[in-house]
């Protein structure tokens, strides 16, 4: 499995609900995209959540590259983002955990994303077994849709991913930079078919 992720900065007076929108009208596109476990599309907004930025940043979770790569460059939907705002940079990371939490029937709308880079010199399998461990523990916590832990081998950083289903507690005060939180405007979900 494959995360992806990408991020369209937008400027600080943009219009947001422009995306919300843009989601309203053609989020549904990619419910039941063949190879997708989800699309979160998550957005930031400047003054929301601590934000700083406005953002429109979805993150996906794909069961197959064939199905990433329909998507990306073989007509998928990708095309429509890309005639819009530019080609963002997109982000991949190798999935090495999921787990459902207790609220995976209700619809997320939520989501609060952790980058942890693996230092030099550290084990990246204790780095992982950590990682798993915390997402484990955290899918067990009332409001949690899922979580998710994946790594990208070239920058050796890990990604925590959590959906709740319900507005998230703020956490302990993080690094700048490593932990921000998002609001979903809706939830795909694919099929297991590639």
């Amino acid at each position: 499995m494959q995360a992806m992720q990408y991020t369209i900065t937008l400027p600080a007076d943009y219009d947001m609900s422009i995306i919300r929108e843009r989601v309203r009208t053609r989020g549904h596109l990619l419910d039941g995209f063949p190879g997708l476990g989800f699309k979160a599309y998550l957005i930031r907004e400047r003054g929301v959540d601590g934000s700083p930025v406005n953002a429109y940043a979805p993150f996906y979770l794909w069961r197959d590259t064939g199905g990433m790569n329909r998507f990306l460059w073989g007509g998928g939907g990708f095309g429509g983002l890309v005639a819009d705002f530019g080609r963002p940079a997109v982000r991949s990371w190798t999935t090495v955990h999921e787990a459902s939490g207790p609220a995976r029937t209700r619809p997320p709308v939520t989501a609060i994303r952790r980058l942890e880079a693996v230092p030099d010199g550290a084990d990246p399998a204790e780095a992982v077994t950590r990682a798993r461990a915390a997402a484990e523990a955290t899918a067990g916590t009332p409001g949690v849709h899922r979580t998710l832990v994946a790594l990208d081998p070239d920058r050796w950083e890990l990604v925590l991913l959590t959906l709740w289903a319900e507005p998230a507690e703020p956490a302990e005060p993080e690094p700048a930079g490593t932990t921000d939180r998002y609001r979903i405007l809706h939830l795909s979900q694919g099929t297991d078919e590639s």
